[in-house]
């Protein structure tokens, strides 16, 4: 849109034209990389103690969950448009400044209406971080080094994500509820000063245009359809009708003023698969997670402690392979290196599938610790196709279609997991059922990378045959790179999104 364009200089892309890599920066988009996706997660430990503590009934107390997800997943992509008018540095400031302190206002929440309220106002700020993360560690360093960079937000947060229940089952056991809102205020403001002292200054805030709450009612409405019908399906099957809205609010969302411009990013970019495979690891990954957690707390009476450590296993190998996943994509290439990441993750997912009540902790630990080394691999290479393949000003467009991608993945995935049980007729069962199909969303992130790479290819052939002397007018515009410098449109374009910054 027309309106995007005067204020993109004074915003992102300055922050990208640095000169000198600033890895502060790098290690502050981790930091809220970690803090935004443990935020997801450990609550959902704490829900029996808020209902009581609260004096309210369990389905009221999940609203502390929902209350966060939902403006989260809505308000990703209107926050992506506005982000690309808008100052890093400013932006930066007022999302972690307002997200800590309305972790403050939950943990002061004397009735649950204020506890709802400040859940819904984190979770729009906390839309506001997910898509900075991205745009920050990929505009602080060389376009060399920024699958290395994009590794760092990419692991630390699911590692967030996977270690928020045990953090949160310790806060709750030593001290209580209210203190799970305050454990992420340290890490707030270490960000908060890593960002004012380095983040570089330039344009200014403003007010989001009115078309960005129509987007996101339309975008609310639709997950909220999908969630709550898979949410419900285990009560009556007839509950999954409830996601069928979800479809043609998606569709009058794309003709918008607000999806055309993200429409527009994933067709130029062509990584509409890629973005697919985002989706479907993290919803796999996420089921996979629940159902497992579930079947050692439950079904074979697995201590809090043990089933904690055993889960571990997972963002530990994550951590190991995320230190390798950027160097090899910086070396080799994002794509060969995310697509491997993904090979590994959906093999270490089957290897869960045949899932026997006499396996230890160990048999299970090992088999995630393997599904953990693929994600990490996969992390930040996918993170950093997306980002390369897209133009300097349509950065945060772009960060916020993958991080929505991701996220509703993560919400989709323990609902996917729930609404799989009904297929099965034994708790076992009901969890084969559910590992099953966590599985085939891991297989088809790689089908999806896989597809990217086809499009890529034909798209490079059709260039180079057809347009081979065109490019330096027709697509000079488009094809300047990370840091302004003008190259090619055609083979230099499609070669920087497989090489994501070599």
């Amino acid at each position: 849109m027309s309106a995007q364009q005067p204020l993109a200089t004074g915003g992102l892309t300055k922050g990208q034209a640095q000169p000198a890599d600033r890895w502060s920066l790098v290690v502050a988009a981790g930091l809220l990389s970690f803090v935004a996706m443990l935020d997801m997660n450990v609550v959902n430990l704490a829900l029996t103690d808020i209902a009581d503590g609260l004096h309210v009934s369990p389905t009221t107390a999940q609203w502390a969950v929902l209350g966060y997800q939902l403006p989260l997943v809505a308000l990703l992509l209107p926050a992506g448009r506005w982000l690309d008018q808008v100052g890093t540095r400013s932006a930066l400031l007022l999302a972690v400044t307002c997200f800590a302190a309305c972790s403050v206002l939950a943990a002061l929440a004397p009735w649950a209406g204020w506890l709802v309220a400040a859940r819904l106002a984190q979770g729009a700020f906390g839309a506001v971080l997910f898509v900075l993360m991205p745009v920050l560690a990929a505009t602080a360093v060389r376009p060399e080094l920024r699958g290395r960079a994009m590794s760092v937000p990419a692991t630390l947060g699911p590692l967030g994500a996977v270690t928020g229940p045990v953090l949160g089952g310790v806060l709750l056991d030593h001290v209580g509820w209210r203190a799970i809102f305050l454990v992420k205020l340290p890490i707030c403001l270490a960000a908060l000063v890593i960002a004012y002292r380095n983040a570089p200054r330039g344009g200014r805030l403003r007010l989001p245009d009115r078309g960005s709450l129509g987007d996101a009612a339309l975008i609310g409405s639709a997950v909220a359809a999908v969630l709550l019908g898979l949410t419900l399906a285990p009560d009556a099957p007839v509950w999954l009708l409830l996601a069928l809205p979800a479809a043609p609010l998606v569709v009058f969302w794309l003709r918008r003023p607000g999806g055309r411009p993200v429409a527009g990013v994933l067709r130029e970019s062509r990584t509409a698969a890629v973005n697919g495979s985002v989706l479907a690891l993290a919803a796999g990954f996420a089921a996979n997670h629940y159902l497992l957690a579930q079947h050692l707390r439950r079904d074979d009476g697995i201590s809090a402690t043990t089933t904690a450590l055993t889960m571990l296993a997972f963002p530990l190998g994550m951590v190991v392979a995320g230190r390798f996943g950027g160097r090899l994509a910086d070396r080799w290439g994002a794509r060969p290196t995310a697509l491997t990441g993904a090979s590994v993750t959906a093999f270490g997912m089957l290897l869960l599938v045949p899932l026997d009540g006499g396996w230890s902790p160990l048999d299970i630990a090992w088999r995630l610790a393997l599904a953990g080394v693929g994600m990490g691999l996969n992390g930040g290479p996918v993170q950093a196709l997306v980002m390369s393949a897209a133009r300097p000003e349509q950065l945060a467009t772009a960060g916020s279609a993958v991080q929505l991608a991701r996220s509703l993945g993560f919400a989709l995935g323990p609902a996917l997991a729930t609404a799989a049980t009904l297929f099965g007729d034994a708790a076992d069962t009901g969890a084969r059922a559910g590992l099953v199909l966590a599985t085939l969303a891991a297989v088809t992130a790689v089908a999806l990378l896989s597809l990217h790479h086809r499009t890529v290819s034909v798209t490079r052939t059709d260039r180079a045959t057809g347009s081979a002397g065109a490019t330096g007018t027709t697509g000079g515009a488009r094809s300047a790179g990370p840091t302004g410098t003008p190259g090619t449109a055609g083979a230099a374009s499609t070669d920087r999104t497989d090489r994501a910054g070599r």
